[in-house]
């Protein structure tokens, strides 16, 4: 499968926010300040269709595939912005009476790729890969590397791994462990 990429639009939050969520598991729920994945998603949709936060459409590509249907997406931004980004949702918790500090994932000086997440029945057919490549598209016109942190076990390390990415680091996040990875702008 060769998927077209294209930037998201309001209009995809139905089928944009459920996959986040599903990609970034307890991230979303901390960041919504949610207790399932479900409300999280929810939540997830309302900020996917404004922009000025990390998970806005304005950061986002769609994967379509066969008939022009979405079949996967990758959000990504300067981790400059990483901070006024999270803003929206450092307020969000305010209002819900909960700590409203966030961990901060991204670094200045690079693109970050906050999330990357494919339909179940698009997995294995060279979306995620063509996802990527977009992505590293972006990090090159801007000179920056393109970063992510994967969660240790996760299975997508492999696509990573073969996509050009070298780890770099690691960070705690919500309790857990993730090895930040990197790509240079030249590969």
């Amino acid at each position: 499968m060769t998927p077209r990429i294209r930037p998201a639009q309001t209009f995809d939050a139905a089928f944009a926010a459920p996959l986040i969520q599903e990609a970034i598991g307890r991230v979303g729920q901390h960041l919504t300040g949610t207790t399932t994945d479900g409300d999280a998603a929810h939540v997830i949709a309302e900020f996917f269709v404004t922009r000025g936060n990390r998970l806005s459409f304005i950061h986002t590509l769609i994967a379509e595939g066969e008939e022009g249907r979405p079949v996967g997406l990758a959000v990504l931004y300067p981790g400059e912005f990483a901070q006024a980004l999270d803003g929206p949702f450092r307020e969000h918790r305010r209002s819900l009476g909960l700590d409203p500090a966030i961990p901060t994932e991204a670094e200045a000086g690079e693109l970050y790729l906050d999330t990357l997440a494919t339909v179940t029945a698009a997995r294995g057919r060279g979306v995620g890969r063509a996802l990527i490549e977009a992505c590293a598209e972006r990090a090159r016109a801007l000179v920056l590397p393109l970063t992510l942190l994967v969660e240790d076990g996760n299975p997508a390390a492999r696509l990573y791994a073969r996509s050009g990415f070298v780890a770099v680091g690691r960070q705690n996040l919500a309790g857990h462990t993730y090895t930040r990875l990197a790509r240079r702008p030249d590969v």
